[in-house]
């Protein structure tokens, strides 16, 4: 572990996406912090982030998530520049194949909602019947839907490259990246004051930012906080079917919360969030979960995939916010100088540019470009969900 120097002003506590992005926010503001980010595992192998499927999408149906897709696709079309250390530009492969959302009779009404605040705030999203959706995509049948809301803009990248380059450009910048496990924060007079290392290391600051994603729980619970984030286990698959496509296909939804990602060929991605999924750090991925669950609700909607090879998978960790499923964001209104950006339950990594944007700018007392206040950890205290869809988590 790198020896860590003097007082730090802002210490991340977790290396992730959301961190790097919060570390990068704050230097591009104020060049002369100094700012620590301290990750317990630099392999990433564990990171939700790293674990994603990489799916981005502007298709919520609350303003501010739209708000923060919408300010994700405009980093986007500069990512590779601005990220840039030297001479290497970040590749992370984004590819806008869209997202097809299936809608059911019971999720006809909120699709709509969501479809008008999405065209109101200027998102490229559109209602498809079922009569467009067979002609456009004769691979699926929308059994027992209405239609479907398609967005074009949606799309998959790479998320561990993007964290990496979010990362390589922190540290180029003058973040300082200390591998080691945070085993506790210090604090004082209901203010923060620093972290200590399970070597026992202590690092002085007056400012922290929990960004331990899935073990964002454990670490608050350091200070007397208890956070309603869970870390859930979620598993994808990956298979192979006798269908062909040269031409990418829209990643779809059925209003179960069922995905099927196309990518490319004959190669598919496949996942569901079901009640079952245990709660812990657990990484073990079953095949029966797709031969027993995941198959015959799939060939409901995709008839051909009848005959088809699981080729591998994989499971991460989603940090569900068991509150309302939306993020967390902001001061802990009981500790000065402990800043939480947790609590994202599946899509995280979509929203760490305008996260890390939002805490560097309450961290450095600057007006916020977004505002994000109506996802304040206040609403825990008080009770007071902020509830994105009614359908299943996805």
């Amino acid at each position: 572990m790198p020896a860590a120097e003097g007082h730090f002003d802002v210490i991340m506590i977790g290396g992730g996406v959301m961190g790097c992005a919060t570390a990068y926010y704050l230097l591009k503001s104020n060049p002369d912090l100094n700012v620590a980010i301290v990750e317990m595992d630099p392999t990433y192998e564990k990171s939700s982030t790293a674990l994603s499927d990489g799916n981005t999408r502007i298709q919520f149906n609350i303003q501010e998530n739209i708000q923060m897709s919408l300010y994700g696709l405009e980093v986007m079309e500069t990512f590779a520049e601005k990220m840039a250390v030297g001479e290497q530009n970040p590749e992370i492969a984004f590819r806008q194949q869209g997202n097809l959302f299936l809608v059911d009779n019971e999720s006809l009404s909120e699709a709509r909602e969501g479809l008008q605040l999405q065209q109101s705030l200027g998102c490229q999203v559109e209602w498809l019947s079922l009569e467009e959706i067979s002609l456009r995509y004769p691979l699926i049948d929308p059994v027992d839907c209405v239609g479907g809301t398609f967005g074009p803009l949606d799309g998959i990248l790479d998320p561990y490259a993007m964290l990496v380059a979010y990362k390589d450009k922190a540290i180029s910048m003058g973040a300082q990246f200390i591998t080691a496990e945070v085993k506790e924060l210090l604090y004082e007079n209901k203010g923060v004051k620093g972290v200590k290392l399970s070597s026992g290391e202590e690092l002085p600051a007056r400012t922290a930012v929990n960004s331990a994603g899935a073990w964002a729980t454990k670490l608050a619970k350091t200070a007397g906080i208890d956070l309603p984030v869970s870390p859930v286990m979620r598993q994808v698959f990956v298979v192979e079917t006798e269908y062909h496509s040269d031409d990418l296909l829209p990643a779809f939804f059925s209003p179960s919360g069922l995905y099927c990602i196309h990518e490319g060929g004959n190669c598919f991605i496949v996942g569901k969030s079901l009640q079952e999924d245990p709660i812990g750090f657990e990484f073990a991925w079953s095949r029966d979960r797709f031969t027993e669950t995941l198959w015959p609700e799939l060939v409901e909607f995709v008839p051909s995939f009848d005959r088809l090879k699981v080729m591998r998978g994989w499971a991460g960790l989603y940090a569900v916010n068991t509150l309302d499923g939306n993020a967390i964001l902001g001061e802990w209104p009981e500790l000065s100088g402990f800043f939480l950006a947790n609590g994202f339950s599946g899509h995280g990594f979509q929203q760490c540019h305008a996260v890390g944007r939002y805490i560097a700018e309450l961290i450095l007392d600057n007006t916020p470009s977004l505002d994000l206040s109506v996802f304040s950890p206040q609403r825990i205290l008080t009770n007071e969900p902020v509830f994105e869809s009614k359908r299943k988590l996805i």
